[in-house]
């Protein structure tokens, strides 16, 4: 007999590749309870927009973030962009009220290329705090791009 197994990380390329429409309405629009879609795909929260530090300015898609969960998993997902001038680990803002992490989470995101260096860490706190890492003085970051942010969460 062949036993059929799906790993997390199929699940989680599935999840992001997968249009919403492609998934349907009530994934977007019922309870979490009722969102669990064939596969173990659900949403817990949908998208809610982060709360910008001073000085932190939205690219044209705003960042916001949800909680899915894959295959009895949950992940913190990020989109959007931000611009600024980080010459230093900086609070970038705050996560919606609705959605706490029940420990530091953090990633990996694309940045502006200078000296080299393309990427940097994006880190939320479990106060909600939103902070990016590895901008300096000789090699500032003046953009992020949160597309790429997935953590788990448990």
């Amino acid at each position: 007999m062949t036993r059929i197994s799906t790993s997390r990380r199929a699940l989680l390329t599935a999840a992001v590749a997968a249009p919403a429409t492609a998934i349907g309405a009530p994934l977007l629009a019922g309870p979490a309870s009722a969102a669990v879609v064939p596969g173990g795909i659900g949403v817990v929260h949908d998208w809610q927009p982060l709360t910008l530090a001073a000085g932190v300015t939205a690219a044209v898609d705003a960042p916001a973030v949800r909680v899915v969960k894959i295959a009895g998993t949950d992940f913190l997902q990020m989109r959007g962009g931000f611009t600024g001038l980080f010459t230093a680990d900086a609070v970038i803002g705050t996560m919606p009220t609705t959605v706490t992490v029940p420990k530091v989470v953090r990633a990996v995101c694309p940045r502006n290329n200078s000296a080299g260096i393309n990427s940097c860490r994006v880190e939320v706190h479990t106060t909600g705090r939103v902070t990016v890492f590895g901008g300096t003085a000789a090699n500032d970051i003046t953009w992020v791009t949160l597309d790429s942010y997935s953590a788990v969460l448990a």
